[in-house]
């Protein structure tokens, strides 16, 4: 522990406890930012000497309380902070403090944290960006390369996140400090899955070529890890797990050696991480014995069929079709229908798809991976000129290189 890169690793570990819990105390994300890295830098002098705490994260929020508060006095009366052997290393004075500032609220603190970074009034890549600097401890430089953006643009847009925020906790939007009821709380969870799948999927469309935005699917993987550690009953988090798991097993199988995709059934399923497989089946059927069905826990399942097949023939496209009307059920939506019609295809042919998308046209015109399907369908048929007209709006709308190359590959073949 005495080593650096493991004094970084606890520290990094025990950001979102105690990040949460300096916030509940000063109720202001910069104070408690500010507080928390006054303690980590403590940590990182007296750590390698001294030998670490026995409870690390109590260590941190105990120091990072006091130095936050000596900040505010100083701002005000200027009174200094006390000297460094002040801070007892083998006293239960820090657990004391511990037990009152996070224990007893660990899950509202953690929960609230994140809830804050994906508050209502954020667009979707303030939610991410705002996320992965405050819970993640991702550095501004990270994030920028992960969205192809420069630093200063990204320092603008974490700060105008955080600008939003607290103009929200001073308004009807605000963020409520008390601990929520369960129905809060359930729909508090909701909002924060959400956002780390967003989270995910900016790291899974990025495509071979961004190894900072690939990296991103692992570290929501880590979060969603982190919630299960306080909701380990919640069998929709447990769903958003197996489902990430499982989608980010095939990531060694998705690209060729030109960074070029490789769809799902041509895949080589022998580089699919069988150890991820394995843990993802495993709490997919946890969470299914709950009896309580979800569209994470649903789309897991659909994801699970893939990965239980050896080869792409022995896919149970029925009952993958099956799963996604009852995910229409669960979350109606026209993406939903369009992942059914790819699914029926392989069942009742091209026609029979098309005629359940046509009537998407409109709704999906925006969406790369609509037109994509739909002139695949088309060239199926033999419809030609409509198939490389919707290859020509994929092209148009492609998130990425890869996906506008694959999409090229299709009108090639035309």
């Amino acid at each position: 522990m005495t080593d650096l890169a493991h004094i970084e690793l606890a520290l990094m570990a025990a950001r979102p406890q105690v990040l949460g819990a300096l916030l509940r105390y000063f109720r202001d994300l910069d104070t408690a930012e500010e507080a928390f890295q006054e303690a980590c830098l403590r940590a990182i002098r007296s750590w390698p000497d001294k030998g670490p705490p026995r409870d690390p994260a109590a260590w941190l929020i105990f120091v990072g309380r006091n130095s936050g508060v000596d900040q505010i006095r100083k701002r005000a009366k200027n009174e200094p902070l006390p000297e460094e052997a002040a801070f007892s290393y083998l006293s239960d004075a820090e657990a004391d403090i511990a037990e009152r500032l996070d224990n007893s609220h660990y899950r509202d603190d953690i929960l609230r944290l994140l809830f804050i970074c994906c508050h209502p009034d954020l667009p979707n890549t303030q939610q991410i960006a705002l996320a992965l600097r405050i819970v993640s401890g991702l550095s501004v430089a990270q994030i920028a390369r992960a969205f192809l953006v420069s630093e200063s643009a990204m320092e603008q847009r974490i700060t105008r996140a955080k600008a939003r925020v607290a103009k929200a906790q001073s308004g009807e939007g605000a963020v409520p400090f008390e601990a929520p009821d369960a129905a809060e709380r359930a729909e508090r969870l909701k909002t924060v899955a959400a956002m780390i799948y967003l989270v995910f999927n900016e790291g899974y469309s990025a495509g071979a070529t961004n190894a900072d935005s690939a990296a991103l699917c692992g570290e929501a993987i880590r979060l969603v890890r982190i919630l299960l550690r306080i909701f380990p009953a919640e069998p929709e988090i447990m769903g958003l797990f197996a489902l990430m798991l499982l989608q980010h097993s095939r990531a060694g199988a998705r690209f060729d050696g030109e960074g070029q995709i490789v769809l799902l059934e041509d895949q080589d399923r022998s580089r699919w991480d069988r150890r991820l497989i394995s843990e993802a089946l495993a709490m997919l059927d946890k969470a299914i014995r709950h009896r309580r069905p979800g569209p994470y826990q649903v789309q897991a399942a659909i994801s699970a069929l893939h990965a239980r097949a050896d080869r792409a023939e022995e896919t149970d496209w029925g009952e993958i079709t099956l799963l996604y009307e009852l995910l229409e059920k669960l979350s109606p939506s026209p993406v939903v229908t369009l992942n059914k019609a790819v699914a029926l295809s392989k069942l009742k042919g091209p026609q029979a798809a098309l005629e359940l998308i046509e009537p998407l046209v409109e709704k999906l015109d925006g969406y790369f991976y609509f037109h994509g399907v739909r002139g695949n369908f088309l060239m199926q048929t033999g419809a030609r000129d409509k198939a490389r007209d919707a290859f020509g709006r994929a092209i148009a709308l492609a998130n990425s290189p890869a996906e506008a190359a694959h999409v090229r590959m299709q009108l090639e073949r035309l």
